[in-house]
């Protein structure tokens, strides 16, 4: 019986490689009702994302040009989701 197995799907973009990144290093999460990245505001994680990048960065893209980009992505997502009620309200 012939079997597959599901495969990511190619990152087609620099941002969604930095998020793809900031998510496997742990610096964000999805919200799990509605799917927002969240930052979970976690300085090594943070730390551990630019690393990877840094030492990794994807084919054709400069180490300095991942970390900006890893970065820039970073600074792009909330500690909220938008979605969620906020408390005290």
């Amino acid at each position: 019986m012939l079997m597959t197995t599901e495969r990511r799907p190619a990152i087609r973009t620099l941002r969604g490689w930095a998020i793809s990144v900031l998510h496997e290093a742990g610096a964000i999460d999805e919200c799990e009702e509605h799917g927002w990245m969240q930052d979970r505001a976690d300085p090594h994680a943070r730390e551990r994302a630019v690393e990877a990048a840094r030492h990794d960065p994807p084919p054709g893209v400069s180490p300095d040009a991942a970390v900006a980009e890893v970065r820039e992505a970073l600074d792009s997502i909330g500690d909220l989701c938008p979605e969620c009620p906020t408390l005290g309200t």
